[in-house]
C-alpha cells in the first residue's frame, strides 16, 4: 500500500480502507485476491552471482593482464616452462583472491529467519491459524505473549500489550502499546499504536489489522536499505589498485620502448628480443605482493579472532587501522542491555547499589558501608515491596543470569538478591495489574500478621495517591530525589504501602486511591559496560572519535554518554532534528555533536555517510536489524556476536564474540599493526622487481646476453615473498602506534621516503650486481655463463635477505632491543638459505631452473652483495634519522 502512516489513521478509518471486519475478518475470496495483489508475506530473494564469475573476477586486474600477455609471449617464442610458471602464478593469486572474496550475502536471510512461521487470524468469521507467509493487508491478527509479530499491523485493541522492539528500533525497554490514533511527525520508535514485523509481544494480548507486508514492512524497507548500500572499497584495495594500474603503464611503456631501442641499436633475433621484453615484463612486476598481502592480511585475522574479534573479509583488517570515528550504538554495545537499580531514595537517605546486570552480585551501600537490610526496617520493606509486586522471576542457566518477564521489574528482583539478609516475597492474596492508563500495580499481601497493600509504578503518581499536594514540602522533597535520578538518566520506580483491614481478601483501585505511605524511589538504568569506558579513553588516545548513535531517549543517552567520557557538553541531536536538516548542516552537526538520540535506521545510514563525505573513516558497531544498512555502509560494521542479530552479523565486516567494547580497540591495534607490516613488505619486496629490472634493462642497453630467463625471475620474485617477507608479518606493534592519530585516508601507500628508498635499493643491488656480472663474463676462463647466471641469481637473493633486517625496524637501527624478538625471521631466513642450495645441487631442481652447481668458493659473491647492501641502508638510515632531527627542531 502506498500509505505508511497508518498510525496517523483512526483504527476504524484504516478498517474501512482495508474492506475488512475486525470481528469477522477477511474473506476467503477477499485473501486470494490479496495474495495476487500482494504476493506472499515474503522478502524478496538477493541476487548472486554464480561461484565461476566470482573466480574469473579475480583475473581482473592491470598486473594479471600483463603476466597474460606475458604468457602469450611465451607460447609464441616455445618457452613453455616459462609459460606453465607464469600460468601457475596466476592461479595461485587468482585462487587466493577467490578464497578471500567476501561471503555471499546473508543479511537478507537472516531477516527473513526472523519472520514469523505462523500467526493466529480470523477469517470468515473464525479464529485460525495461518502460514505467515499467506497474511495479506487487510488481516485480523491476535496477539499473545511469546508470539513473534507476522507483519506490520495498526493495533486495534490492546490489554497491557507490551512488545520487544530492541532488534527494531534500538530501544533498551519494552513498549506499552495503545491503539490512539498519533501525530503524523511521530518516530518510529514512538508509534504506540503500531506492531512491527520481526518484533515480539512480551506480556498481555492484542489485535491488529495488517497494514504492510513483504517489502513493504519497516524490517522491509531496512531489507531494501540494505541491497541499496553502496558497499566502499577500502584504503588498502583503493591503493593496490591504483598502484597496479600505475604500475603495468610503467612496464608496457618500458617493455615497448626497449623493444624498438634494441630492434634499431641491436641486431638480436626476434625470438631472444621477445624474451627479454618477457623478462623486463615479469622482473618488474610483483607477482609475490597480492599473496604475501593475503597472507599477511590472514594472519591479523587470526590475532583478532583469538581476541575475539572475527573479521569477515580480508582488506577491513588492515581498514581497522585508519578508522577516525566509531559509531556506537548505546544499547547491548556501550551498555549491557540488562536493566539495573543503581540507587535507592528514602525519606531521607540515598543509598547506592554496586553491580551491574542481572546478577545479584553486589551491595546497597550507605556512607560506602554495606546496609544490613534485617536491621533496617524501612529498606526491608522497601524490597520487600518491590520483590512482591512482581511478575518476573530470577534464573541462572549455565553460568549466565537471565529475567522472565520485562526488564524493569526484573532489575527490581535483583536488587532484593543483593541484600545480605533474605527478603520476603509475599503471597499476593489479591492483584490489581499494571495498565499504562492509571501507571502501577497493587497486591494485597499478609505481613506480620496483618494485611497491608504494597504499591509500585510511577512516582507522581503515586505522590498523589499518597496525598502530597503540588508545593507541599514533602512533595518538594520527593520530587527533588526523583529529578535528581531522572536527571542522571535514570528511569525512576516508586513503592508505598497502605495498611487495611484483617478482613480485606479483595483489593481494587478505590483501596489505593488515597491514604498511600511512600516509601522510597528505585533510580534503574542500563549501565555503562566498565571496559568500555576505558576503551572510550584509549580511543580518544588514539585520536579516535566516539559518536553515540541510538534510538533510545535524549536524556538517557545523554548520561550514559556522560558517564563514558564520550561527551561533557550537553549538546544532543535527535532524530527529527537530522530530519529536518540540509546535507551541509548535517555535515557541520557530525563535527559538534557527539550524541544522537530517537534516530531511525534512515539517520544511521545518513550520518555515516555524511561522516564519509567529511572524509573520515567511519566503523559503525550495532546489534539490532536497525543497525544493518548502517553496518553495511561503514568502512567497518562492527557487530555484536552474543547479543547480535544475524542480520547484523551478516551486514558487518567484523563480529565481537563477547559483544565487548573494548575488543574494538584491541582489533584497532591489531589493524594499526598489521599496516605497518604491509608497508614493510611493500618496502621490502618492491626492490627485488626493481634491481631485476634495472638489471635486465641494463642488460639490454648495452647488448649483452640476458642475465635472468623470466623462469628464474619469477623465481625469485616468489620465493623471497613467501620466506623472509613473510617474516615481516611477525613483527610487534611499534612503540607509541596507539598514541598517533589515524593515518590520513588520503595517505599514499608509497610515501616519497618509500620511493626513494625503494629506488636506492634498486639501484645499488642492480647496479652492484651488473657491475660483478660485466667483472666476471669478462673473465671466461674462470667464469662460465651458466655459472655467471646462478651466482646473479643467489646475489639478488641474498641482498633481498639481508635487506629484510634493514626493513624490520624502518628508520631506526638494525640491532636494536628487540632484533631477536621475531624468532620467525631467522627460522624463514634458514629456510630461504636451505631453498637456494637446493635449487643449486638438487639435479632435478637445478635442471627446471636452468642452474649450475657452482663451487663453496663462488657464494661469497651473493654474501658480499648482501652485506654491502645491509650496510648502505644502514647508513642511509642513520642520515635520514638526522635530517629529520633537524628539521623537527628547526619548526620547533
Amino acid at each position: 500500500m502506498a500509505q505508511d502512516k497508518w498510525f496517523n489513521m483512526d483504527a476504524r478509518k484504516v478498517e474501512s480502507e482495508f474492506d475488512t471486519d475486525v470481528n469477522e475478518g477477511l474473506s476467503s475470496k477477499q485473501v486470494e485476491q490479496g495474495k495476487q495483489k500482494w504476493g506472499k508475506n515474503e522478502l524478496p530473494e538477493p541476487k548472486k552471482d554464480p561461484k565461476w564469475l566470482k573466480f574469473l573476477r579475480q583475473f581482473n586486474d592491470m598486473l594479471i593482464y600483463v603476466l597474460l600477455a606475458a604468457a602469450i609471449l611465451t607460447i609464441i617464442t616455445g618457452h613453455y616452462a616459462d609459460t606453465i610458471v607464469i600460468l601457475m602464478v596466476v592461479l595461485i593469486n587468482a585462487a587466493i583472491g577467490y578464497f578471500q572474496e567476501n561471503k555471499a550475502e546473508k543479511a537478507l536471510e537472516g531477516i527473513k529467519k526472523m519472520l514469523s512461521l505462523e500467526s493466529t487470524v480470523i477469517r470468515d468469521g473464525k479464529r485460525t491459524v495461518v502460514s505467515s507467509s499467506d497474511l495479506v493487508p487487510g488481516d485480523i491478527v491476535l496477539l499473545s505473549p511469546g508470539d513473534k509479530i507476522p507483519a506490520d499491523l495498526r493495533l486495534t485493541t490492546s490489554d497491557r500489550l507490551t512488545i520487544e522492539e530492541s532488534p527494531l528500533t534500538g530501544e533498551s525497554t519494552s513498549v506499552e502499546k495503545n491503539i490512539d490514533t498519533l501525530p503524523e511527525d511521530t518516530v518510529l520508535g514512538d508509534r504506540l499504536n503500531m506492531a512491527f514485523s520481526s518484533t515480539a509481544v512480551v506480556s498481555g494480548s492484542g489485535q491488529g489489522i495488517v497494514v504492510a507486508t513483504g517489502a513493504d514492512t519497516e524490517i522491509g524497507k531496512i531489507n531494501q536499505s540494505i541491497t541499496e548500500v553502496e558497499e566502499l572499497q577500502t584504503p588498502l584495495l583503493m591503493q593496490t589498485a591504483q598502484f597496479g594500474k600505475m604500475v603495468s603503464i610503467a612496464i608496457v611503456s618500458v617493455a615497448v620502448l626497449l623493444f624498438i631501442y634494441a630492434t634499431i641499436f641491436f641486431d638480436y633475433p626476434i625470438g631472444e628480443l621477445l624474451l627479454y621484453v618477457i623478462s623486463v615484463t615479469v622482473a618488474a612486476i610483483p607477482e609475490g605482493l597480492p599473496a604475501i598481502l593475503s597472507i599477511i592480511l590472514s594472519l591479523g585475522m587470526q590475532v583478532m579472532a583469538r581476541n575475539n574479534a572475527i573479521m569477515r573479509n580480508l582488506p577491513s583488517v588492515e581498514t581497522l587501522g585508519a578508522v577516525t570515528i566509531i559509531c556506537s550504538d548505546k544499547t547491548g554495545t556501550l551498555t549491557k542491555n540488562e536493566m539495573t537499580v543503581q540507587s535507592i531514595e528514602l525519606a531521607d537517605r540515598h543509598l547506592e547499589v554496586t553491580g551491574t546486570g542481572y546478577a545479584p552480585e553486589g551491595k546497597i551501600l550507605e556512607h560506602n558501608q554495606e546496609v544490613n537490610t534485617a536491621a533496617d526496617k524501612e529498606l526491608h520493606m522497601f524490597l520487600s515491596n518491590v520483590l512482591t509486586v512482581n511478575d518476573a522471576y530470577l534464573q541462572e542457566e549455565d553460568g549466565e543470569w537471565a529475567i522472565s518477564g520485562e526488564p524493569t521489574e526484573g532489575c527490581l528482583v535483583t536488587l532484593a538478591e543483593k541484600a545480605n539478609h533474605v527478603i520476603d516475597r509475599h503471597d499476593i492474596i489479591s492483584k490489581i495489574p499494571f495498565d499504562s492508563s492509571y501507571k502501577y500495580m497493587a497486591g494485597l499481601v499478609e505481613k506480620d500478621g496483618r494485611k497491608v497493600i504494597y504499591v509500585k509504578g510511577a512516582p507522581d503518581r503515586l505522590f498523589d495517591m499518597a496525598g502530597l499536594t503540588d508545593g507541599s514540602e514533602e512533595r518538594r522533597r520527593w520530587e527533588a530525589k526523583m529529578f535528581a535520578r531522572s536527571n542522571n538518566g535514570e528511569r525512576v520506580i516508586g513503592a508505598a504501602y497502605k495498611y487495611v483491614d484483617d478482613s480485606k481478601i479483595q483489593i481494587d483501585h478505590e483501596d489505593v486511591c488515597e491514604g498511600l505511605n511512600i516509601i522510597g524511589l528505585a533510580g534503574i538504568l542500563d549501565p555503562p559496560r566498565e571496559e568500555a569506558i576505558e576503551a572510550v579513553k584509549v580511543c580518544r588516545k588514539a585520536g579516535i572519535q566516539v559518536k553515540m548513535i541510538t534510538g533510545d531517549h535524549k536524556a538517557t543517552a545523554l548520561a550514559i554518554a556522560k558517564q563514558m567520557g564520550i561527551t561533557k557538553q550537553d549538546n544532543v541531536l535527535e532524530g527529527r532534528e537530522l530530519d529536518r536538516m540540509s546535507k551541509e548542516e548535517m555535515q557541520e552537526a557530525v563535527q559538534e555533536v557527539d550524541v544522537f538520540a530517537r534516530t531511525s535506521p534512515e539517520n544511521k545510514l545518513q550520518l555515516v555517510t555524511v561522516m564519509q563525505e567529511n572524509d573520515e573513516i567511519a566503523a559503525m558497531t550495532g546489534d539490532g536489524v536497525n543497525d544493518a544498512p548502517a553496518l553495511k555502509r561503514a568502512d567497518i560494521g562492527v557487530s555484536m556476536g552474543i547479543k547480535g542479530t544475524e542480520v547484523a552479523k551478516e551486514a558487518s565486516e567484523m563480529v565481537l564474540v563477547d559483544d565487548n567494547f573494548r575488543t574494538i580497540v584491541d582489533a584497532v591495534k591489531e589493524g594499526r599493526r598489521v599496516y605497518d607490516n604491509l608497508k614493510k613488505t611493500i618496502l621490502f619486496i618492491l626492490p627485488t622487481n626493481g634491481a631485476e629490472a634495472f638489471l635486465i634493462v641494463s642488460a639490454l642497453i648495452v647488448g649483452m646476453d640476458m642475465p635472468l630467463s623470466p623462469i628464474q625471475v619469477l623465481y625469485v620474485n616468489m620465493v623471497t615473498a613467501v620466506t623472509v617477507s613473510f617474516a615481516l608479518a611477525f613483527e610487534k606493534l611499534e612503540p607509541g602506534a596507539m598514541e598517533r592519530p589515524p593515518r590520513s585516508s588520503n595517505a599514499k601507500l608509497l610515501s616519497p621516503y618509500y620511493i626513494f628508498r625503494i629506488i636506492l635499493v634498486s639501484l645499488f643491488v642492480g647496479g652492484a650486481i651488473m657491475t660483478m656480472n660485466i667483472t666476471l663474463l669478462g673473465d671466461p676462463e674462470h667464469y662460465s655463463p651458466e655459472q655467471v647466471t646462478t651466482i646473479t641469481l643467489h646475489s639478488i637473493v641474498m641482498a633481498q635477505l639481508f635487506h629484510m633486517f634493514n626493513v624490520r625496524n624502518e628508520r631506526h637501527f638494525a640491532f636494536n632491543t628487540d632484533f631477536f624478538s621475531n624468532k620467525i625471521a631467522f627460522l624463514l631466513a634458514g629456510v630461504l638459505l636451505l631453498l637456494q642450495l637446493m635449487v643449486t645441487y638438487v639435479p632435478f631442481l637445478r635442471n627446471v631452473f636452468d642452474l649450475y652447481p657452482i663451487e663453496a668458493k663462488y657464494w661469497i659473491y651473493p654474501f658480499m652483495i648482501g652485506i654491502a647492501t645491509f650496510i648502505i641502508i644502514e647508513i642511509e638510515k642513520y642520515i635520514t634519522r638526522n635530517i629529520s632531527a633537524a628539521r623537527a627542531a628547526k619548526k620547533h
